[in-house]
C-alpha cells in the first residue's frame, strides 16, 4: 500500500521540481536591451596607460592609471593624445577611479584604502581621505552624491563633502547580482559602470540597483587584436554639456568617441 502511495506522489512531485527549475531558468529581465557601441571618432591613446579613470571635460580629458610604482593622475590634450600635465603616485599606491568635483579631483586606490585629493588647476595633491574596503570605480552625480565601486556587486553612495557613506547599492539584473563592477560614469540619471573582463557596459538605474540594459564595444577593439588579455575595456567618459561619450581601456592605443545611446539634445553656447 505505501509503495502505491510513493509511486502515485512521484509524477506529483516531479511536476513540483519542474516548475521550480523552469521557474529558475527564465530571463532575469526580459525588457533589458543591448545596444552595439557605434564609434563617432577615435583619437590617439597612450598604450602605456593603464587605464583606472577617465573624465573629459571640452577637448580636457583627465585620467587616472594604475600599477605600483607607475600610478599617475593625468591631464591630456584628447584629440592629440599628448599628456599635459602628469602627477606620480607615491609606489606604494596603485591607483584607480577618479572623479572631479568642483575644483577638486578625487583618486581611489586599491587597496590602500586613501582617496586622493587634488587641486584641478595645478594637480598638486592637498589632502586625503580615508575609507574601508578596496576602491576600483568613482562618479559623481553632478556633485550630489559620489558613487565608489569596489570590485562586488555593490556600489556605495558617498558624502562629497566628508566621503562617508550614505547607503549602498546591490546591483542586479533581475534576481542575479552582477560583479566586478568597476569605472563609473553617471550619465543623464544613469550609472554606467565597466565590468571587469567584459567588453559591456551595465545600464545601472542608481535607485534600485537594477541593470537598465547593456552597452556592447566587443567590436571597437576586438579582443584578438589585444596584446594582452589585461587590456580590457575601462574607462567611460561623459561631456554633459555636448552629450559626447568616450571610452577607453587598459593600455588601449585609442580613446573611442560612441554614440551616446542615453544622449539629450546639447547645451546650446551662448
Amino acid at each position: 500500500m505505501l509503495k502505491r502511495i510513493w509511486w502515485l506522489a512521484f509524477p506529483i512531485v516531479g511536476l513540483l521540481l519542474f516548475a521550480v527549475i523552469s521557474a529558475n531558468a527564465q530571463p532575469d529581465n526580459a525588457s533589458v536591451t543591448t545596444t552595439y557601441a557605434e564609434v563617432i571618432a577615435s583619437y590617439p591613446h597612450d598604450s602605456q596607460a593603464f587605464s583606472q579613470g577617465l573624465v573629459v571635460e571640452g577637448d580636457t580629458l583627465y585620467e587616472g592609471t594604475g600599477h605600483y610604482g607607475t600610478s599617475t593622475l593625468r591631464r591630456v590634450d584628447l584629440k592629440t593624445g599628448r599628456v599635459l600635465q602628469q602627477i606620480p603616485l607615491d609606489a606604494r599606491f596603485f591607483g584607480e577611479g577618479i572623479t572631479i568635483l568642483g575644483d577638486r579631483i578625487y583618486q581611489l586606490t586599491w587597496k590602500e584604502r586613501v582617496c586622493m585629493v587634488y587641486d584641478k588647476a595645478t594637480l598638486k595633491p592637498i589632502g586625503a581621505l580615508q575609507y574601508s574596503g578596496q576602491g576600483w570605480g568613482l562618479a559623481d552625480d553632478e556633485e550630489r552624491q559620489i558613487f565608489m565601486s569596489d570590485g562586488s556587486s555593490t556600489i556605495r553612495v558617498l558624502d562629497p563633502q566628508t566621503f562617508q557613506e550614505i547607503r549602498r547599492i546591490r546591483v542586479k539584473q533581475g534576481r542575479r547580482y552582477i560583479d566586478q563592477l568597476n569605472e563609473l560614469e553617471y550619465v543623464n540619471g544613469e550609472l554606467l559602470a565597466n565590468i571587469w573582463y567584459s567588453d559591456k557596459i551595465a545600464r545601472i538605474d542608481p535607485a534600485s540597483g537594477q541593470i537598465l540594459g547593456w552597452i556592447d564595444c566587443s567590436a571597437i577593439y576586438p579582443f584578438r587584436q589585444r596584446p594582452s588579455r589585461e587590456h580590457v575595456l575601462n574607462g567611460i567618459a561623459f561631456d554633459a554639456e555636448s552629450q559626447k561619450m568616450y571610452v577607453t581601456g587598459k593600455n588601449w592605443p585609442q580613446l573611442f568617441e560612441i554614440k551616446n545611446p542615453l544622449a539629450t539634445s546639447p547645451a546650446l553656447s551662448p
